[in-house]
């Protein structure tokens, strides 16, 4: 890369300590033109310096850390992303999503994506039966999409995925190929914002654990199991995008989900299917049954929501006065 044709004046790096380097590193930094990248990474730089200084961190204890990322960013595929995993298992995912997709109340909350979701999924028509695993538990979903003023959204995207009935997605077995997708489907909305679908009745699973993940957990004591569950994901022009899942109460993970997915919003019970939705939805009589309705925010109240927590959290910080904020997230106020 060639130097740039205007000399950019840096402060002189000399000297640095254990005291000064994080300022003079902040200072090179705050040459980016971005404002919004200028503060992330201000903020970043200084957490972590002050997340070494202390711990008192060893080279050998950093040197553990890179080779720790280095192995997970290894056993990512295109199957398989051990870094959204990581970011799952330390709870960072969930905060991600809460910060940048708040919900009023009665809206349904969202939870972590997972590291098994995938585009292969074919569009389908309601009624669809997502899974061709004969040893599932046969599971009736009947559901209905709403703004916030309960009326039906109607042609609203919705994606759905579930493991088979031993635990385990369709991408991990050998020889996934994308071509035959199981346990997944893409369904619309009706004009009453209604979709069913059938499924199988969710089990627990045990996340990846033949990884460096995996390995984190085992040194700290932690189990690898996620409580019964089935994902969804809404998407539709101008409403916020909602990922999310539905958990079955009474699961024996569901107060100790090893992603920290589980909110009380999203705990369901399973009815069963009367003689009349048998006749009317052609499943037998007594299968087991999940009815839920999703409530999605519009774009323009989710931004606005977003722009007044970013404000409060800034101020809780101590660190509004300087501040702005631009597409709901916090820079620096440019004089």
């Amino acid at each position: 890369m060639r130097p740039p044709s205007t000399p950019i004046e840096v402060p002189i790096l000399k000297d640095l300590t254990i005291d000064n380097i994080t300022e003079n590193v902040n200072r090179i930094n705050a040459q980016c033109p971005d404002a919004r990248l200028k503060y992330v990474l201000e903020r970043l730089v200084t957490h972590m310096h002050d997340f070494a200084r202390e711990t008192r961190l060893s080279t050998q204890e950093w040197m553990a850390g890179i080779e720790f990322l280095t192995a997970v960013g290894k056993q990512c595929t295109d199957v398989r992303q051990e870094f959204i995993l990581l970011s799952d298992t330390l709870g960072l995912s969930l905060l991600v999503d809460s910060i940048d997709h708040p919900k009023a109340p009665f809206s349904t909350e969202g939870t972590v994506l997972g590291p098994y979701h995938t585009h292969d999924a074919l569009p389908g028509a309601h009624g669809h039966a997502i899974s061709a695993d004969p040893s599932g538990t046969p599971l009736l979903c009947l559901c209905r999409v709403t703004d916030s003023s309960q009326r039906p959204v109607p042609d609203v995207k919705v994606d759905i995925w579930e493991t088979d009935s031993k635990g385990s997605y369709d991408v991990q077995y050998e020889g996934y190929s994308g071509d035959n997708p199981d346990g997944r489907a893409v369904l619309k909305t009706d004009a009453e914002g209604v979709f069913w679908f059938k499924a199988i009745v969710p089990v627990p699973y045990r996340i990846p654990n033949d990884g460096p993940v995996g390995k984190m957990l085992e040194v700290l004591g932690r189990h690898p199991w996620r409580p019964s569950h089935m994902h969804f994901m809404f998407e539709k022009g101008g409403f916020d995008h909602l990922i999310t899942a539905l958990y079955l109460r009474g699961d024996p993970y569901e107060t100790s989900d090893a992603v920290f997915g589980v909110k009380e919003s999203l705990i369901v019970d399973l009815g069963t299917v009367t003689s009349e939705q048998a006749k009317e939805y052609d499943v037998a009589e007594g299968s087991k049954l999940l009815t839920y309705d999703f409530v999605l925010e519009t774009e323009a109240d989710t931004q606005k929501l977003r722009n007044e927590q970013a404000q409060k959290a800034m101020e809780k910080l101590g660190i509004w006065e300087g501040m702005t904020i631009i597409n709901g997230l916090p820079v620096p106020a440019v004089d």
